[in-house]
């Protein structure tokens, strides 16, 4: 069975064709990815394992993405992965066309962990807490891992597709 990370001739001609400044970059450092291709904006995406996410993030802070324009999260399919989605940005003086990159991260519904970016981006804060009130994602080391848009007496992911919304809400005094 092929998996996102199995390195045949086939797979290597394939991703060449995809593979970007990023991606080149981090092969030569031997960093675990697979680019994903470019969207409409020339925007180079790669797929990161979950696992190798808390170094890839040094990595690329380190490589200059010194700004987190957004982290997402989304649910792939019913009873199917869901996704956390980095946007990076790299902020230099007098840049009028910043590098940008997108970094996929896909972990199973049963255990949906990702390491968090919260000590490396400060601005990760709120968004994963968002992911993980929304979608059940656990951000491992974040430092205040609540829900921040739902009660916490919620029950369940609501944005998840397989979640079946309650018959009724119970109203809740308001301090």
């Amino acid at each position: 069975m092929l998996t996102p990370y199995t390195n045949t001739n086939t797979l290597t001609k394939s991703a060449d064709k995809i593979r970007g400044r990023l991606s080149a970059w981090l092969a030569k450092h031997k960093l675990a990815h697979r680019p994903l291709g470019f969207d409409y904006q020339a925007t180079e995406t790669l797929q990161i394992k979950s696992e190798d996410w808390a170094s890839i993030a040094i990595a690329l802070y380190v490589y200059g993405f010194n700004y987190l324009r957004s982290q997402c999260a989304y649910d792939v399919a019913p009873g199917g992965l869901l996704a956390s989605v980095y946007h990076l940005t790299k902020i230099d003086d007098n840049a009028d066309q910043p590098e940008e990159v997108c970094i996929k991260v896909f972990v199973a519904r049963e255990d949906p962990r990702i390491p968090s970016v919260l000590r490396i981006w400060k601005g990760a804060n709120w968004q994963e807490r968002e992911s993980y009130d929304m979608l059940g994602i656990f951000y491992e080391s974040h430092l205040c891992l609540k829900r921040i848009l739902m009660p916490e007496s919620w029950i369940g992911w609501p944005l998840r597709k397989d979640y079946i919304a309650p018959d009724f809400y119970e109203i809740q005094d308001s301090y």
